[in-house]
């Protein structure tokens, strides 16, 4: 399914969910005929569909969707690219940024869906070296450029709210592909994901 937002949800499939989140106030001891909590269970059970909205999405086609011809062959940016997705292990929100650069080999892409490939990957139950990979290879094996690069920088709420609670800690992931493999393409990457423009 193409990337659209997401506005429809299925009736059956978000009864089911908001049943199971009446189960789980309750269990927490939470009354859920209170004012403030009876409409919870649907409301989470929209969110939760929205957050995990990505598994009905093809990435590679949102690509193949916006690939133009082009002679163009240097390395190709979109940084500071906002990600929010849910921690697999604990279902808590990490968040923070992904940074993106391919070389072109004969096709280029439209800037705005490199933010939508990191949607699609983040709107499932990850890990954050998965999403790295994921955002990586779907890149790589549709555009087949002649290098590509991802890093992620993000906040995990499961360290910050629970267990270590370190609230000041981030975790840093990268993957890189063809000429990013040679260094010094990947300090030129690293250099200018890094710098500010005045």
């Amino acid at each position: 399914m193409p990337y659209r937002s997401f506005e429809e949800y299925n009736i059956e499939v978000t009864d089911e969910i908001k049943d199971n989140f009446t189960s789980i106030i309750k269990n927490l001891g939470e009354d859920t005929t209170r004012e403030g909590i009876v409409k919870t269970p649907e409301r989470a059970a929209k969110a939760m569909q929205f957050l995990t909205s990505g598994y009905d999405m093809d990435p590679a086609a949102i690509l193949k969707g916006a690939m133009f011809k082009e002679d163009y062959d240097d390395m190709v940016i979109v940084k500071n690219i906002e990600l929010y997705s849910l921690c697999e292990h604990h279902m808590l929100p990490f968040f923070g940024k992904a940074h993106i650069a391919y070389i072109p080999n004969g096709h280029i892409v439209g800037l705005s869906k490199l933010p939508r490939i990191v949607d699609v990957f983040a709107r499932r139950l990850q890990v954050q070296e998965r999403l790295t990979h994921d955002i990586l290879e779907c890149i790589n094996s549709t555009l087949n450029p002649k290098g590509v690069a991802v890093v992620i920088e993000a906040s995990h709420m499961c360290m910050m709210m629970r267990g270590v609670q370190k609230q000041n800690s981030t975790t840093t992931t990268s993957g890189f592909r063809g000429q990013f493999e040679k260094q010094e393409t990947r300090n030129e990457f690293l250099k200018l994901i890094s710098s500010t423009l005045d």
